[in-house]
């Protein structure tokens, strides 16, 4: 397997899309905090503990790069929490709360179809877009000081910050669309520009929003809404692109899945009708596929994958605790060989196991199994 170093980081064969499931003590804190019964310090001091026990655990598993577990973090999005003129867009709390506390059973079936949260209600901005305090280079900062393994960090995608944009309620302060994408680009870019100078060289941008343009009800929805998608699915390859651009030295992957929040999914559709226009568009070195199950559709895409892009092949389901074999991984990397060489594939989960909070229905040894199988697949594969 490619080593660690800055120059090695875009050819790892194993990889994580980010998030763990939060250990029960840290749950605990949480909802206590949410219920005004603990102090900020105490919630820190629990997030402190539980982020060097996951990394702890992470290089004593040999992993080439590790993560904090977005364990300072209710959901995956809220790498852009922390930006004024979208204050209401928040609220989660509660909700989480109840999935804690037990009084919501939404999760409880692994693989329901849900409805997507963002896109049940766009909201409008309060003023323009400025970042307040940049979270994700806090959390880089904390995770760093553990460990000589480089710390990866995920941010949350122009697409996905859009889609939750009420924009003709918002035309006092943005009068077009373009302009609030435009400050959501100079805002992320702003975070990672922070982060280059504290050293970090792993960056995920979660682009959850491109499966859209293959789900037939989302595809109606934008319709409805007086969208094209074929001129959205062209905007926010070029905003991607625009964020990342001019960062030498920094490895920058992107994440498509299809829904993961407590072992749900919002989309289904192959990436046929999008392939050869995102994987040839986009600039990032690293594409983190979603591929555990029929959903995602098979392998013949991965055809429109340019030569100096590797394809990090999601085929470890973070959604239930069945444990994957050696064998299983191996053949399903076969068949993705058929369609791009081999030097080009690495392997992970196909998604975090905890977009939020309450996690996915699976236990922490569960998770931990499976990145042992993970990296013993690696190691059969590609030595």
């Amino acid at each position: 397997m490619a080593t660690a170093t800055t120059s090695g980081l875009e050819t790892l064969r194993v990889d994580l899309v980010g998030s763990l499931l939060r250990p029960a003590r840290l749950k605990s804190v949480f909802a206590r905090h949410l219920k005004g019964e603990a102090a900020e310090q105490d919630l820190r001091q629990a997030q402190d503990e539980a982020i060097l026990e996951a990394i702890t655990t992470m290089e004593g598993r040999g992993l080439p790069v590790v993560t904090d577990g977005e364990f300072r973090r209710l959901h995956f999005m809220e790498s852009f929490g922390e930006v004024a003129g979208i204050a209401n867009w928040k609220g989660r709390g509660p909700q989480i709360l109840k999935v804690l506390e037990g009084e919501d059973d939404s999760g409880e079936q692994a693989h329901h179809k849900a409805g997507d949260p963002v896109l049940a209600g766009r909201k409008p901005v309060t003023e323009r877009l400025r970042l307040v305090k940049n979270r994700p280079l806090e959390e880089y900062q904390y995770a760093q000081s553990l460990t000589g393994t480089p710390v990866k960090v995920t941010l949350i995608d122009v697409d996905r910050i859009y889609q939750g944009y009420d924009y003709e309620a918002s035309r006092a302060i943005y009068p077009s669309p373009d302009e609030f994408v435009n400050d959501v680009i100079a805002i992320e870019r702003q975070i990672i520009s922070d982060l280059t100078r504290a050293r970090c060289r792993y960056v995920q941008i979660d682009a959850p929003g491109f499966t859209r343009y293959v789900d037939a009800k989302s595809l109606e929805a934008m319709r409805a809404y007086g969208e094209d998608p074929q001129a959205n699915l062209r905007r926010f390859i070029a905003a991607d692109n625009a964020v990342i651009e001019g960062f030498p030295g920094v490895t920058f992957g992107l994440h498509v899945c299809r829904g993961n929040r407590q072992s749900m999914w919002h989309r289904e559709g192959a990436y046929d009708p999008i392939a050869e226009a995102l994987f040839n568009g986009l600039q990032h070195q690293r594409l983190l596929l979603e591929y555990d199950t029929e959903r995602a559709g098979g392998f013949e895409p991965l055809r429109f994958v340019p030569k100096d892009k590797m394809v990090v092949l999601g085929i470890i389901t973070t959604k239930t605790g069945q444990l994957e074999t050696v064998d299983q991984l191996k053949r399903r990397i076969d068949e993705a060989a058929r369609y791009l060489p081999l030097e080009q594939l690495a392997v992970s989960p196909q998604c975090g196991f905890a977009s939020s909070l309450p996690g996915n229905l699976l236990t922490e040894d569960e998770q931990w199994r499976k990145l042992d199988v993970m990296m013993e697949t690696a190691r059969q594969v590609w030595g």
